[in-house]
């Protein structure tokens, strides 16, 4: 089985002092990069996808932000593929799936920003389109929501859409499982 990892929206607006602040991207990021350090050892594809919003009123991954920009910790390195998006489905009017195929690759290892929003919506349309998806829980991160007056703190957030992807769309795992799979 061919394996890539997808680095999802990991952002600078998504960091302290962004526009889109999110609950601990710091420690998402810090485990994204040991994936993303692991595959450039083993040559393991790497595909960075990156937000620029094109929605009118948008207010954060605005195009020629530096927010919209790759935050430094998983930035690409020379011949690692880019994909720009401007919907939370990675796939949606890209070229990811093209790629991918290209490739060969039937498994998608999956971390980044935002899990009930991009991560979510990219794995799912993985899933469809017959992956093998695996989300790496501990390289994701989210924020507060609320809905109908009801506050949901991030980390409830992440883990009723990590509950909901894991066995049906994917396997969710911690990056240590991950890295040890790839040791």
């Amino acid at each position: 089985m061919t394996t890539a990892l997808l680095l999802i929206d990991i952002q600078n607006d998504y960091f302290p002092g962004g526009r889109m602040a999110l609950v601990g991207p710091d420690a998402a990021a810090e485990r994204a990069a040991a994936l993303l350090a692991r595959c450039r050892e083993h040559a393991i594809p790497v595909v960075h996808v990156r937000h620029v919003s094109d929605r009118p009123g948008a207010t954060f991954f605005l195009p020629d932000t530096d927010g919209a920009l790759i935050h430094p910790s998983v930035e690409p390195a020379p011949g690692e593929t880019v994909i720009e998006k401007h919907r939370p489905n990675a796939f949606l009017d890209t070229t990811l799936d093209g790629h991918l195929e290209t490739l060969g690759v039937t498994r998608v290892v999956i971390a980044g920003m935002m899990t009930h929003m991009c991560v979510d919506s990219t794995t799912r349309a993985a899933s469809e389109r017959g992956f093998d998806c695996v989300v790496v829980a501990d390289a994701c991160a989210t924020r507060d929501q609320v809905f109908a007056g009801v506050h949901v703190a991030a980390d409830q957030v992440h883990a009723a859409f990590l509950a909901a992807l894991d066995g049906t769309f994917a396997t969710v795992s911690s990056s240590n499982d991950v890295l040890a799979s790839w040791a």
